[in-house]
């Protein structure tokens, strides 16, 4: 096993930056997942830890190493890719055990892993078949088996789910958690998807064209996001945010107006904030009541969505150009045009400056981050 760490890394093809100073520390047997939107350069910094990307500043060092002029098969690393990258003429004992051959592994060694590896995975039974043959979520499998095969001390996957059914892919997380805690081992895993994210990571990388914005554990990002991005980006469905003007704001906290008239106390320390300030109001769906009046948002429902244990209603408030998603139990009855208060929890309150940085809530540690 190994820790990796990044210092000042930087990115660029000709004058297009892609990554941007970062630094980050991943640890000996961590589960470190990089999310973000499409095009902030998450599969970049991925294959630069890989070597398939040169560095072009900064320094990377992998168990303590720098490996910025190392090529990839001397990095001690394994990747698993999106499209599994099969060999659609080898069957899967030969796909597995492809780049032991190439190591001139002894044959027995190389019966031994890749028997061991397919037991781990479930797949023994299929050894004999082609790719063609399989499933998705089989074909994945194969492809994490030829990792496992080589003994990496650090795994490196890159939206390994993102081409299975919705079914499927939460079994597979369930299997790369598994495969964690069996092998633990340092693994570093790319996805656009944050509830992938939320369900695996030990600690979570939340990056925005070419930076960090955050770094902390699924729950610290969740209840401490540092900025709007960060806020917007975890949990599902989004954070709700309103646009506010501050009314009174101390250390002790802050009320703020809304377009609608409505006040909203919130349980922010806002010391640094003035009367009259833009703001903006940030309240998770989960996070309203619906049906209670104090410190409530007065709303009408426009739209409604079941789903069965959850139900998800869409709101709107003549005073506010925004929609406002409020979740409730999924046997609760509500009619789409029927009015719908929804009362503003203080302490389940986030609050942004106009620069879209977080006010630190109350009664709680703010965590760093990045950015």
């Amino acid at each position: 096993m190994a820790d990796v760490k990044l210092t000042g890394v930087g990115k660029a093809y000709g004058d297009v930056k892609i990554l941007k100073g970062i630094d980050l520390e991943i640890h000996d047997g961590e589960f470190m997942v990089f999310v973000g939107p499409s095009g902030c350069g998450k599969s970049t910094l991925l294959r630069t830890i890989a070597g398939l990307e040169d560095i072009t500043e900064g320094e990377l060092r992998i168990g303590g190493r720098v490996v910025n002029d190392v090529p990839p098969a001397e990095r001690g690393i394994s990747m698993v890719f999106q499209s599994y990258a099969l060999y659609p003429h080898m069957d899967l004992f030969e796909n597995m055990a492809f780049g032991l051959r190439l190591a001139k592994v002894p044959q027995a060694e190389i019966e031994t892993a890749v028997n061991r590896a397919a037991k781990i995975l479930h797949i023994e039974h299929l050894l004999k078949r082609k790719p063609k043959d399989l499933s998705g979520g089989q074909r994945q499998r194969v492809a994490i088996g030829r990792a496992i095969v080589r003994k990496p001390e650090v795994f490196l996957f890159d939206e390994p789910l993102s081409n299975l059914d919705t079914a499927l892919r939460v079994k597979m997380r369930y299997e790369f958690a598994k495969l964690h805690e069996q092998f633990k081992t340092t693994m570093v895993y790319v996805t656009h998807d944050q509830v992938e994210a939320m369900t695996l990571a030990d600690r979570i990388v939340v990056l925005q064209a070419g930076r960090i914005e955050q770094v902390g554990t699924p729950m610290g990002l969740y209840e401490h996001p540092c900025n709007l991005f960060v806020a917007g980006f975890i949990g599902s469905p989004g954070m709700n945010f309103i646009a506010a003007t501050v009314q009174a704001a101390s250390s002790q906290g802050a009320t703020v107006r809304l377009g609608g008239g409505e006040s909203i106390r919130c349980a922010v320390d806002a010391g640094s904030a003035k009367v009259g300030d833009k703001v903006t109001l940030g309240v998770r769906p989960e996070h309203l009541r619906a049906g209670v009046a104090d410190n409530a948002l007065n709303t009408t429902v426009t739209f409604v969505e079941s789903l069965g244990s959850m139900t998800y209603a869409y709101c709107s408030n003549p005073g506010l150009e925004e929609v406002i998603t409020c979740a409730v139990e999924g046997d609760r009855r509500i009619g789409s045009g029927s009015a719908l208060p929804l009362a503003v929890p203080p302490e389940k309150t986030y609050l942004f400056d106009a620069q879209g940085h977080a006010f630190q809530r109350l009664g709680t540690v703010e965590h760093r981050h990045a950015a």
